[in-house]
């Protein structure tokens, strides 16, 4: 609810303004799962060598570290030296997951915030029942916008499908907790299951999209496969490996 207008329910004077509105905001952020014990000289070489490939995905973008599978990397200097190295790069972290027995007070210090979202993706046999039990705590609403998506735009369906009857423009992003489905030309950033949902698929009439991402595994526009651009398309995940599949 917005708090604008709320002086009757609160007392205030009449036609008083409140100064500010509280709005809940979507927020997409890259997650930096570190595999590895040692941050070294090739770890960096590595990153370096990735942002290389789309360095307009990556300045700029707000990042959490997870550090779930290194807990030796849970220590406040060692956590220090990381952040230090990836905002020299341009990358705005702002997070950690699984920051072990860190306190709060230890990450404000070096201006981060504990994330609390889960570290593993859910075994193939609970894989259903897990998504089952989220769809049915949010309530599925499917979302029909029945015209293109301008440059600059955000389209976001919280909790169903999402269907775009026309084109997606380069500069725009479609965003999903279920499938997306495009009747038109794909150029900006499509991204389906971002709750989690592995079992989420992106289709469009013609691929030439800037990014195309599900449940947070993601190509940008250098990776996608030569043999599915300018095609109908069907992208999903299969292995944690992002698929296309040309269906026209």
């Amino acid at each position: 609810m917005s708090t604008r207008y709320d002086e009757t329910r609160h007392g205030g004077m009449p036609g008083e303004i409140i100064p500010f509105q509280i709005r809940g905001r979507f927020l997409m952020a890259l997650s930096l799962r570190v595999d590895v014990e040692a941050d070294d000289a090739a770890f960096y070489e590595r990153l370096d060598a990735q942002r290389e490939t789309s360095p307009q995905f990556f300045d700029e973008a707000p990042m959490v570290i997870d550090l779930g599978n290194v807990p030796g990397m849970a220590e406040p200097e060692r956590l220090r030296a990381m952040v230090a190295k990836l905002r020299e790069r341009n990358l705005r972290v702002f997070g950690v997951q699984n920051p072990g027995a860190m306190s709060e007070e230890a990450l404000q210090e070096m201006g981060l915030i504990p994330v609390l979202a889960g570290k593993d993706a859910p075994l193939p046999d609970a894989r259903s029942t897990k998504r089952r039990r989220r769809t049915a705590l949010r309530g599925v609403e499917n979302k029909l916008v029945k015209a293109p998506v301008r440059s600059g735009q955000m389209v976001v369906c919280e909790s169903g499908d999402l269907t775009v009857i026309g084109s997606v423009a380069s500069g725009s992003e479609v965003v999903a907790g279920g499938n997306i489905h495009i009747y038109g030309r794909l150029r900006g950033r499509a991204m389906a299951g971002v709750h989690g949902d592995e079992s989420a698929r992106i289709f469009c009439q013609s691929l030439d999209a800037e990014l195309l991402a599900i449940a947070g595994l993601y190509k940008t526009s250098e990776t996608l496969e030569d043999t599915a651009r300018d095609r109908a398309t069907h992208v999903y995940l299969e292995n944690e490996r992002l698929c296309m599949e040309v269906i026209g």
